[in-house]
């Protein structure tokens, strides 16, 4: 769904008979409904059961792939591309119902398989999109998008269980439209704030309104009996860190994703461009994400071994690397596929770690809606990664004939730019508690009136080698 309408976004104006600021909505509201579903969907999990959610959202996703593709103007195009959006809270309820109904052995493998996905769906979806949409209409992508999501949907009511661990209260409706207030604004300041002009009222009114409805919120959250988003919880430690993280390794993420593909198209007249076409130059990224695939049972044996943190350490370093190696090799397409390689292994071995991690610091009942705060600003992460390298690129440029381009200098100060971002990341992790947290299958404690509370915490022994395990059951 992120990378689907890529290769139409030049055609947009003309299908959709608008102009170019306009035609940017369809992917604006993407991100935009997707930040703010993910912790509103990860809340409905924990409250009422994460698989009739996961099945909600799948039904949406469905829904939107249609509505896009019988769109022939804006607005049910950016109705559709928002209700797709709306599904992306699949993910961390994907990762939370699998440490409540797996073996214990196979959970860390399981949620580095689902957190490598996230690249894999990205990088197949761009070349096969490309050339879908050249041999065929472009109607023809929302329609196999939509068959694929109802075939999802078939095998998650024949083959997922539901989980029986079921949060207290009821759903935080003022704190959900706050969120969402304070969230649209601030996105909608950071990727639409270079088109409207940074120091525009629009723009710097919006980031004013973000700060003063967020605060409110966050008051009130910290003041209600049963909050959308438990910022104590949030505010310890290895879950604060862990999404200080996140944003930094969203951020790093992104620029590669952004950057190399204009590297790859760019006219060979410039001296530093490639020339390859939009397949080739997705063909050329493809590797990237099937290497985050392969090495999901390295990062789940690291964490495994070392604990999440040692992982999500490991894979900062390995993205910072990456990044100072992509100002070197850009002088031919197979160096780029070899920098997109070595950044996207270490995107693939944090994002697998950033759950465990998570997981392992709050209680059982709240697992989706943690999850959904952590895709949350990862999320955030990708959106200020988008305007910066927008900025940057538009700022430092070459003139080709009648076409000004990004220049070579201004690719290579993005990716210093990522590695600082990782390296910032690396150093916020080094922050969060050694915590070895394996993500142990717990048995549910059931209480008469149905109000139990199962806590599993798990932390290294004082003397080595061996964990203690600390079981808190209330109610």
């Amino acid at each position: 769904m992120q990378t689907l309408v890529i290769p139409l976004i030049p055609r947009f104006p003309d299908i959709l008979h608008t102009d170019a600021a306009d035609a940017s909505w369809v992917i604006t509201v993407t991100l935009v409904a997707a930040a703010v579903i993910m912790p509103v969907s990860g809340r409905l999990g924990d409250l009422h059961g994460k698989r009739p959610v996961l099945l909600a959202s799948l039904v949406v996703l469905v829904a939107g792939c249609g509505v896009s593709a019988l769109a022939g103007s804006l607005l049910p195009m950016v109705v559709g591309r928002g209700l797709q959006g709306c599904a992306m809270g699949v993910i961390p309820l994907g990762i939370s119902i699998m440490r409540d109904v797996l073996p214990a052995e196979r959970v860390g493998s399981a949620i580095a398989m689902m957190s490598a996905t996230l690249g894999v769906g990205g990088a197949i979806g761009l070349p096969l999109s490309a050339v879908i949409a050249q041999a065929s209409s472009w109607r023809v992508l929302f329609w196999i998008s939509a068959a694929l999501g109802a075939a999802c949907l078939v095998l998650l009511w024949a083959v997922v269980p539901d989980s029986r661990l079921r949060a207290e209260g009821r759903f935080d409706i003022p704190g959900a439209v706050g969120l969402a207030i304070g969230l649209v604004s601030l996105l909608l300041a950071i990727t639409k704030g270079g088109a409207w002009g940074w120091g525009s009222p629009t723009t710097l009114g919006l980031f004013a309104a973000a700060v003063v409805v967020l605060v409110v919120w966050g008051a009130y959250q910290l003041r209600v009996r049963y909050p959308l988003v438990d910022l104590r919880v949030s505010a310890r430690r290895p879950v604060l860190f862990t999404n200080l993280a996140s944003v930094l390794v969203g951020f790093a993420m992104l620029t590669g994703s952004l950057v190399l593909p204009q590297l790859l198209q760019a006219p060979a007249l410039t001296g530093y461009g490639l020339g390859q076409s939009m397949v080739a130059a997705g063909l050329w990224m493809a590797p990237g994400g099937l290497v985050m695939m392969a090495l999901s049972p390295v990062s789940a044996g690291l964490t495994r071994r070392r604990g999440p943190r040692t992982s999500l350490l490991t894979g900062g370093v390995v993205i910072a690397v990456g990044y100072v190696v992509s100002t070197l090799l850009l002088d031919n397409a197979f160096e780029v596929m070899v920098a997109t390689v070595i950044v996207s292994s270490g995107v693939g071995i944090a994002y697998a770690a950033m759950p465990a991690l998570i997981m392992g610091a709050v209680p059982l009942h709240e697992t989706a809606s943690a999850n959904g705060l952590n895709s949350l600003m990862r999320s955030v992460g990708t959106s200020i990664s988008s305007a910066v390298t927008a900025t940057l690129l538009a700022h430092m440029t070459v003139t080709v004939g009648p076409v000004t381009l990004p220049s070579l200098a201004g690719f290579r100060v993005a990716f210093l730019i990522a590695a600082g971002a990782a390296v910032a990341g690396v150093l916020v992790t080094l922050l969060v508690p050694r915590v070895r947290d394996r993500l142990d299958h717990a048995t549910t404690v059931v209480a008469a009136d149905e109000r139990s509370e199962l806590e599993v915490e798990e932390r290294d022994a004082a003397g080595g080698g061996r964990d203690a395990l600390d079981v808190r059951a209330t109610g």
